[in-house]
């Protein structure tokens, strides 16, 4: 839906940020319109310096102006603001919303950069594999067997989740880890399947093969500044 938006969304980020991925969800869901503009990371925006001043990062969400960064807080805002549009994210109990926001976990996406040492890969896939585990006990508690996080609907946690889910599946591929296994965590497993078929994610999400080669280049241009610097 991207587009000149009747309550004037521009949305700044870039093709590949899971981050950014996960504002678009939340903006489809919602059914809203919105300006997207693709930032280059090597040479930013202006505005995106402007909207973000202190971290200088994406994704940025102007809304009438008002920057908003951050991509959780992004799409609280979107939940609270466009309260009328499309379905709740979060639940309307607030016990069950800290118990969404509690099963937040930060992506994947930085174990591709190329400039971690193996010591430290090995950790990481650790840490990764228990918190799928954790996920695996959060889909069960949260779903009560229904097919999302979120109940009947995708909400907050799947929203959370399912914008990293291409660079999960990218982990997979290049660290040769299957994380989201049926033997494992069947739960989740499934719930990743149900969750790529959606036509929101389809729309918001990045394609695979492209996310593959993207994080290819970016271990490729690590590993050629780390033994230029050797």
């Amino acid at each position: 839906m991207a587009g000149g938006g009747d309550d004037e969304l521009k949305l700044l980020s870039t093709w590949f940020s899971p981050f950014g991925s996960r504002v678009k969800l939340a903006l489809h869901l919602k059914g809203l319109s919105y300006e997207y503009v693709e930032e280059d990371l090597t040479n930013k925006t202006r505005l995106l310096l402007e909207s973000n001043s202190v971290h200088k990062k994406v994704p940025v969400l102007l809304h009438r102006g008002k920057a908003l960064c951050e991509s959780m807080v992004i799409v609280d805002y979107i939940d609270e603001a466009f309260a009328g549009a499309g379905p709740p994210l979060l639940p309307s109990d607030l016990y069950e919303r800290a118990i969404a926001r509690f099963w937040l976990v930060e992506p994947w996406f930085r174990m591709l950069d190329g400039t971690r040492t193996r010591a430290e890969m090995t950790e990481g896939v650790k840490q990764m594999l228990a918190a799928v585990a954790s996920l695996e006990v959060a889909l069960g508690q949260c779903s009560k067997g229904k097919p999302f996080f979120g109940g009947d609907s995708v909400g907050y946690v799947d929203v959370a989740l399912g914008g990293l889910l291409v660079w999960v599946r990218a982990s997979e591929a290049l660290l040769g880890v299957k994380f989201l296994d049926g033997d494992r965590t069947p739960l989740l497993a499934a719930w990743a399947e149900r969750f790529a078929s959606l036509d929101v994610a389809k729309a918001a999400l990045p394609d695979f093969g492209r996310v593959i080669k993207h994080a290819k280049m970016r271990r490729g241009a690590a590993a050629g500044a780390l033994a230029g610097n050797n």
